[in-house]
């Protein structure tokens, strides 16, 4: 699901008794004010082994699943001791109210209170400063209590970082998000992972996140970015991405509150070799959950986002965004997300779901808790996702990954699939690959492929599917078991040609010798198979052999 904004956005807020809570109620001070606050929060989650390998061996892999899909029960049950990791669980995951004088063995809980991390309970409320908090210390039976949901997340090399978001936004649960709350902010979910996932992580310059949300796609740029620009509409989101970054320990983000490129300029004056975004994508009537509906008419902000990308690449830089796209009668949904690749792009458009208009309808109207109201009040509601989609003539819609490289190549590459199949994930190199394969494709007319050397990609088998006993197979497919993991058909003079890529003989001698063997014309095979090979290059079967 959409975490970020990027022109407006909202989720729940929900306290131990499932109550929708106000999203204008504390958080920790900003992470710029208080750096030893958060510095030495850290320190103590890490020494208490509150990071994601912990929190797996003490809950075990059944409670923790349940974790990310927001079922606490079994976790409740997994930290009914008192270690300090059990307590922090209970405290920051579980947002139980833990007793201070138990906290206190674990981290600095007058800091903690202080800084705004944690809150007193049981009486505190007319207590106020230093002497209220040591005040409420002494009382028999004080607690205290999370202002915020902190969650490990592991980074891809290991590291331990966290992820900051408001108290219940963690994930949404099965039951539905239910809220109308403006201002706050959530977790990590499946899209956040998927995007992150996808992103290609070459080291730059810069880089720009839209929609930050609860900052971890920032969090992933700060790897390899030298500068991290973070932007969102929901200036309580921009406040909590400061806080994700200094309690993972990266460097801290340039904060611009405003929608789509307009904090970092619309003209364009302002570029980047990266630019990502999880919008609010959601088609939807209206923008009633901003933290998902985008809140212009169909699929417009997914559109107006990827067109506007183009003005602020420098050569050479990537943008890549999660979007939903209408399929609308009479229109092919390729040529209309063509439409959408701003001029001096490359393009690689992947579309991994479809869903008919009621399917999809009825997937975020769950997500909204809809399913749970007055059933008259639920059909209307419905009634009203339809008529929208009528109107505009949409009877399914596509969601997926739109991947950009800005080039100066007189002849952009624009590739639109659809793949709805497992992949394997991290795949930013397989990104990467695709549209450095693009480049040397665009540079070698088929006499020049004829001349070149390939070597098969690892991990890739042959299948044959046929009859049993009979003497040839019906066709034969090449699967590839890393990155895409595509499947892909060829004929016996592909197989052939693939079996033996090892990077040794150039294209043209090794179609030499499969006409020698099956007893073909050299020319007629040097005439016929190019296009085949350029297919199994374009997918990654074949990597070209690049001479120094």
């Amino acid at each position: 699901m959409p975490t970020r904004s990027t022109v407006r956005k909202a989720c729940p807020r929900r306290g131990n008794n499932g109550s929708v809570s106000n999203s204008s109620a504390s958080v920790p001070l900003p992470a710029a004010d208080r750096p030893d606050a958060a510095r030495a929060l850290r320190d103590a989650l890490i020494e208490a082994e509150f990071t994601a390998d912990g929190l797996l061996e003490l809950l075990g892999a059944p409670a923790y699943a349940a974790l990310a899909r927001s079922e606490t029960v079994p976790a409740l049950r997994a930290t009914r001791g008192d270690s300090p990791l059990e307590t922090l669980v209970r405290l920051f995951l579980l947002q139980q109210p833990v007793a201070r004088e138990r906290l206190a063995g674990v981290l600095d809980v007058d800091l903690g209170v202080a800084s705004g991390w944690l809150r007193d309970v049981n009486g505190a409320s007319g207590a106020s400063g230093a002497a209220g908090a040591a005040g409420v210390a002494g009382v028999a039976g004080a607690e205290v209590a999370a202002t915020v949901d902190v969650r490990p997340y592991g980074g891809p090399d290991g590291e331990d970082w966290f992820i900051v978001s408001d108290l219940g936004c963690a994930v949404g649960g099965a039951g539905g998000i239910g809220s109308r709350d403006e201002g706050v902010v959530l977790g990590v979910g499946g899209a956040s992972t998927t995007l992150a996932g996808i992103t290609v992580r070459t080291p730059v310059d810069s880089a720009l996140d839209i929609g930050t949300g609860s900052g971890i796609q920032a969090l992933h740029a700060a790897r390899h970015a030298t500068h991290v620009t973070a932007t969102d509409l929901n200036s309580r989101a921009l406040h909590i991405t400061g806080l994700t970054l200094a309690l993972s320990g990266v460097q801290a983000a340039d904060l611009r509150e405003g929608s789509l490129y307009e904090p970092v300029g619309e003209g364009g004056d302002a570029r980047y070799d990266l630019i990502v975004s999880n919008p609010p994508f959601v088609i939807s009537p209206g923008a009633r959950l901003t933290y998902r509906d985008g809140g212009m008419s169909g699929d417009d902000l997914c559109r107006s986002i990827v067109q506007g990308a183009g003005q602020h690449l420098n050569e050479g830089g990537f943008a890549q965004f999660l979007a939903n796209w209408e399929h609308v009668e009479g229109e092919e949904w390729t040529e209309r997300l063509r439409s959408w690749v701003p001029r001096g792009c490359d393009a690689w458009i992947v579309q991994r779901e479809v869903q008919d208009i009621t399917q999809y309808a009825e997937l975020w109207l769950r997500d909204a808790g809809d399913h749970r109201t007055d059933p008259a009040e639920y059909a209307a509601r419905y009634d009203a996702w339809l008529d929208e989609f009528e109107a505009r003539k949409v009877k399914a819609v596509g969601f997926g990954w739109i991947t950009l490289r800005k080039t100066a190549s007189d002849e952009p590459s624009i590739t639109v699939e659809e793949w709805p199949h497992p992949v394997e994930q991290p795949l930013g190199d397989t990104v990467r690959a695709h549209f450095e394969r693009v480049d040397w494709l665009r540079t070698h007319d088929d006499a020049a492929l004829l001349q070149s050397s390939f070597t098969l990609a690892g991990e890739v088998v042959q299948e044959q599917v046929g009859l049993p006993g009979a003497e040839d197979p019906e066709h034969v497919v090449l699967r590839q078991g890393r990155g895409m993991r595509r499947a892909t058909k060829v004929d016996t003079v592909g197989a052939g040609f693939a079996g033996v890529c090892d990077g040794t003989l150039s294209a043209g001698t090794i179609l030499d010798a499969i006409a020698q063997l099956m007893g073909e014309e050299p020319v007629l095979l040097r005439d016929q198979t190019p296009a085949q090979i350029r297919t199994l290059v374009e997918q990654g079967f074949l990597e070209p052999v690049r001479r120094a």
